[in-house]
């Protein structure tokens, strides 16, 4: 397979002109989540992961964002193939939206096929779909690119790395990793193979930068292990332990240590369920089936005697830990003696609705642990420490940091400077920053359009649109809708305007206010119905302008007006 791949690759770089690689990032390069990264030689390309990010408070009744897939659609490119690192949400989440566009081949772990399959099938989907699963070390070729898929320990089974094989020299491509000497499923960061590559000669590194800000080397998942169980053996009631379902390797060390204890294990939540379901069945969870508790079972099993594996670990609002703490879930009402313990990170942008959960929970008479004085808690994503061992190992022509916020990028290329790269030979991209790899030196490209598409019902709209935005100015400042009747001839107003508001202000106030804003409509109407021609719009826009400077000069606020005129 090797020497097919030398002459596949041979091949392809007689029968083209071209002398530089096209990197061009959609998603995942100055902020946390969303990941996506087109790689091109001529028309010819692959996609590197397609996840999600989730909304938060700035974008009202929106719970997905996608990347905007506008420059595949205008550039017309061969795409061979989508390579997935990983099965998280934010490098897999979005595969389903594309796929609708382009139904090209997809390449994936075992583990994370099986998360894609189920993803597929809510979409009506997985049938249409050319799924490949890939084992560790294993290559394929598709188009010019011949890929190596490399084994990484991260916080879900089977996560890989790449060694992606162009005419223009080697692309090693991370996903998300981090060095663990004692990971709790076996699966160490192949680190030899990185070295080998190194020794070849590697043309361009793109490199996992979430954690380049923490010092030091990355801590090993099995040291949550005690931890755990200190807190497990000290707890009366239920021990509730939140993470991501997709954490498989934290859910094999609970199941292990409810074993150890005499407590049954009750998942709650879908993707729980789902997920354990799922990797006991694919063999990456290893315990007897007696140890999960169904709802019957629950009621009749002491609660000293109960382990619950939970979703929520952001602050979710509908998730099972959510429902939990506000009293509303139907099976797992908290009491005094039960703990919650958030074996998780919070992610940027989620303190405040975790917090706010923890408050609840305490409320509900339950004690809170997190990872702070506790050691329940580690990263799947390398530390200082590790990145710079990454790229010693590699010692790439090229650096481009990837997978991070903008400091964790600006940090990562000050850590290649500082390991001997110089300044020229790496590169700060942010999302929509196309660079050009030519043999001797990167140029980047004049951006492209990368504005965030939200998921809105059944509905695309960009984060940027008038719908947001309105909704937005909705949630902040409210609405009043407005009722005048004019004549139409004169432009009089023939009875009051009427009006009703939502969200401005109290309806006492509203009450004091209501003759005020009854004038300054009366005096807006007849601005613009003095002139000898004017528009029905023109008449609204004078409404609508008069009514937000009403408010604004009373309130401070500018709510959404909508005014309806009838002529009669």
């Amino acid at each position: 397979m090797k020497n097919n791949m030398k002459n596949s690759v041979k091949n392809t770089a007689k029968s083209t002109t071209k002398n530089n690689i096209k990197i061009t990032p959609i998603g995942g390069l100055g902020e946390i989540g969303m990941n996506m990264m087109v790689i091109e030689y001529g028309k010819d390309a692959i996609i590197v992961d397609c996840g999600v990010m989730f909304a938060d408070a700035q974008l009202p009744g929106v719970d997905l964002l996608i990347p905007n897939f506008t420059y595949l659609r205008e550039t017309k490119l061969n795409i061979h193939a989508v390579i997935i690192t990983h099965g998280h949400e934010d490098h897999v989440g979005a595969l389903p939206y594309l796929l609708f566009e382009k139904n090209v081949p997809v390449y994936g772990s075992r583990f994370t096929m099986a998360i894609l399959k189920r993803k597929l099938e809510e979409f009506a989907m997985k049938e249409k779909t050319k799924l490949h699963t890939v084992k560790d070390e294993q290559r394929i070729s598709v188009g010019p690119f011949d890929i190596e898929f490399i084994r990484m320990s991260h916080s879900i089974s089977d996560a890989m790395g790449l060694a992606i094989d162009t005419p223009m020299g080697t692309i090693i491509h991370t996903g998300d990793f981090k060095i663990d000497q004692n990971p709790a499923d076996g699966r160490k960061t192949d680190m030899k193979k990185f070295e080998q590559l190194g020794k070849k000669g590697v043309l361009l590194l793109l490199s996992d930068s979430t954690n380049v800000e923490v010092p030091g080397h990355s801590l090993s998942e099995s040291s949550v292990k005690s931890g755990i169980e200190d807190l497990l053996k000290s707890t009366k009631g239920w021990f509730i332990l939140c993470s991501f379902a997709s954490h498989i390797p934290r859910i094999q060390q609970v199941l292990e240590l409810a074993t150890m204890n005499n407590r049954k294990v009750y998942p709650v939540g879908r993707s729980m369920v789902q997920n354990i379901a799922l990797a006991k069945q694919l063999g990456y969870l290893d315990f007897p089936d007696s140890l999960i508790l169904d709802s019957s079972e629950l009621k009749r099993t002491r609660r000293d005697r109960v382990a619950v594996l939970s979703t929520g670990s952001q602050g979710e609002a509908r998730s099972a830990l959510a429902r939990m703490a506000v009293g509303e879930h139907k099976e797992l009402a908290l009491q005094k003696g039960d703990s919650v313990v958030f074996s998780s990170r919070f992610i940027p942008g989620n303190e405040k609705n975790i917090y706010s959960m923890m408050n609840n929970c305490c409320r509900r008479g339950a004690e809170v642990f997190t990872n702070t004085g506790s050691d329940i808690h580690v990263s799947g994503h390398a530390y200082k420490e590790d990145l710079r061992d990454m790229l010693l190992a590699i010692k790439p022509k090229f650096f481009i940091p990837v997978h991070g916020e903008y400091r964790h990028l600006v940090h990562h290329v000050q850590l290649a400077q500082e390991v001997g790269m110089s300044e020229k030979n790496t590169m700060l991209l942010e999302n929509g920053e196309p660079v050009m790899i030519f043999a001797d030196h990167m140029k980047k490209l004049a951006p492209i359009d990368v504005t965030k598409v939200a998921v809105d019902g059944l509905e695309y709209v960009n984060v940027d649109s008038d719908v947001v935005r309105d909704r937005r100015r909705l949630s902040e400042a409210g609405t009043i809708c407005i009722g005048v009747t004019i004549d139409h001839d004169s432009g009089e107003v023939l009875k009051k305007p009427v009006f009703k508001t939502r969200g401005i202000c109290s309806d006492e106030r509203m009450i004091a206010l209501s003759a005020s804003l009854r004038e300054a409509i009366v005096d807006s109407v007849d601005r613009v119905t003095r002139k000898p021609k004017y528009t029905h719009e023109k008449l609204e826009e004078e409404i609508r302008v008069a009514t937000r400077r009403f408010f604004y000069d009373e309130l401070q606020r500018k709510p959404v007006v909508m005014p309806f005129i009838v002529q009669v």
